[in-house]
């Protein structure tokens, strides 16, 4: 598997963690949609959370939650939706960003950032 996988599989696992220790409730993992895939699905309290997990290894290219872009966005939103009917949802929901700068197991920070968009703002 290449570097890169490696990198964003260990993110996902370090957002799961951090994430479970704060007491949310994980719904799902890498749950797809058509041509969209949603890393993780939790419960925050009432509020169902759809989670974009972003892992690079340096941000000299930029902030890492620069990376979700509007097609991204789209993309959550739209599998976003087929989840809640898919679970007959009728809660609040969210969208959050968490974004990993990572250098090894031990040796990485987390950027948990909540409502990083909305669905319908510009």
């Amino acid at each position: 598997m290449a570097r890169h996988n490696d990198i964003g599989h260990a993110g996902e696992a370090i957002a799961r963690r951090y994430l479970e220790e704060r007491g949310y409730r994980i719904l799902e993992t890498n749950w797809r949609y058509r041509r969209a895939e949603v890393d993780l699905i939790a419960m925050d309290g009432k509020t169902l959370v759809f989670v974009e997990v972003k892992t690079r290894n340096t941000t000299a290219f930029g902030e890492i939650e620069d990376f979700v872009t509007r097609k991204k966005e789209d993309l959550l939103i739209a599998a976003a939706h087929a989840y809640m009917e898919h679970i007959d949802h009728d809660w609040e929901i969210r969208f959050d960003i968490i974004a990993i700068l990572y250098l090894d197991e031990q040796s990485y920070s987390v950027k948990h950032i909540e409502d990083a968009f909305f669905p319908g703002l510009e």
